[in-house]
Parts: structure tokens; sequence; C-alpha cells
């Protein structure tokens, strides 16, 4: 399973939101390349990269983050916020992306992420499936939708989507354990490769979700307030 710290941007800075409130931000640290430069230190190989910025503005706005990041390691980034129309996606890729979940979008405009996943191959597009009680959410989780999650990805597999990351929006950033029952739910009632994230909260987490069969497990803020340490982590790539 996929170790992958996440760096959420705002103004070129590392911040993290409770439940996808803006207004609860706090920042962690000025310097983004810098965080991810520790990371990668401790044996870490995955980056999930969120322009949050670029999610409530609909472009993609901190993009010379995401290009200081790649320069200067060679973390696998996944890249996400702002991508709505051909030119963010391209821009995103361009800047150093290996991967881009895209999420309102496919909500918005189901015809077009079709087009990125054959023009990219679903190898480099994720679904992104952020959910507030089971409802699909968008722009920044600012906006509800009525699709169902798990409906909502199975469309999606049938048309070629093979890789998902599911926030719960409820857990996100809360500190208090993972959807460990809607994960299986998605594991068991789809075939994509599921990157959970929201809510990881302590190591025992992390191998719970290894347990239930994830492919990746997204953590944020667990690590920014030490509940889990990068050694910890290390840990658990060298094991693993």
């Amino acid at each position: 399973m996929k170790i992958i710290p996440a760096i959420d941007i705002i103004d070129g800075k590392c911040v993290r939101l409770s439940k996808g409130d803006y207004s609860t931000q706090k920042i962690y640290s000025e310097n983004p390349v810098e965080i991810a430069k520790e990371f990668e230190s401790f044996g870490i190989r995955f980056l999930h990269l969120v322009d949050l910025d670029g999610a409530k503005s609909k472009h993609i706005v901190n993009q010379k983050v995401l290009e200081s990041i790649a320069r200067e390691t060679s973390l696998h980034i996944d890249f996400g916020g702002g991508l709505k129309a051909r030119n963010d996606i391209d821009t995103a890729f361009n800047s150093g992306a290996k991967q881009i979940t895209l999420g309102s979008i496919a909500v918005q405009d189901p015809e077009f992420c079709l087009k990125m996943v054959q023009k990219y191959g679903n190898d480099r597009i994720i679904l992104g499936a952020d959910c507030e009680n089971r409802k699909i959410k968008t722009s920044g989780w600012l906006e509800e939708s009525n699709l169902d999650i798990i409906d909502f990805i199975l469309q999606y597999q049938e048309k070629g989507i093979s890789q998902t990351i599911c926030t719960d929006i409820s857990k996100d950033g809360m500190l208090k354990g993972p959807s460990t029952d809607l994960y299986k739910e998605i594991l068991d009632k789809t075939s994509v490769k599921l990157t959970a994230s929201g809510g990881i909260s302590c190591i025992e987490d992390v191998y719970r979700m290894k347990e239930i069969g994830c492919s990746g497990t997204i953590i944020g803020k667990a690590i920014y307030e030490g509940k889990i340490s990068l050694q910890q982590l290390q840990k658990f790539i060298e094991n693993a």
C-alpha cells in the first residue's frame, strides 16, 4: 500500500483545513518544498498535492509550488485542485505532476473527463470521489450533488477509470479515524484501486487501511500534528 502524505496549498503555503472549511485553515509551513524534501528523506515516494486556491477559483493557482516540488524532489506527485479545463490539465502535467485527480469536473462534465482519460490513460487520471453523507461534493467541497458515492464510482469504472481517491469530508482533518466501513463497501462493490483519504489519526489506522485492501492511504494532519511520525511511516514502507 502506498503511503501518500498530503500537502494542501493556500497562498503558496502548506495548510490544513477541518472538514474542508476554508475558515479553519491552519498554516504549517511557509515553504511546502522543504516539507516535501523532508518526506522524501524518510523514504516516502508519493505526494498528494492539492491547490485549494485552485479548487475555489476553478483554475490552477499554485502551479509554481508544483513546479518547485517536482524540480527539487523525485516524488511521484498526484495533483488536484482547479483542473477544470484542458489547459489546466496540460499545465499540471507540464509542471511535473505524474498523475492528476479530477473531482468537481467529473461531476460537472463527465464527457470531458472521459476524453482526458482517453488522452492521458487511466494510469495518469484519478477519480476524486469526495463525499459527505454519501453524497459527492464539488468546488472545494462547497457544493453538494445528488450523486451517491458508489453509483458515482461505478459509472466511471464502467468507462475506464481504474483509480479513485475517496475522502469522507466529515472525517477530514478531524483526527478521529477514517471511514473504514465506507471504504470496505467501495472495495466490495467496485473493482477500482482505492486510495483512502480523511481521518487518519494514528499508525494503527494506516495498517487498518492496508488490511482492508486499500492501494494507498493519504495522510495529512496526523503528520503535521505529530500523531504519526515520519519514522513510523518509514518503518511501514520498509516492512512492506
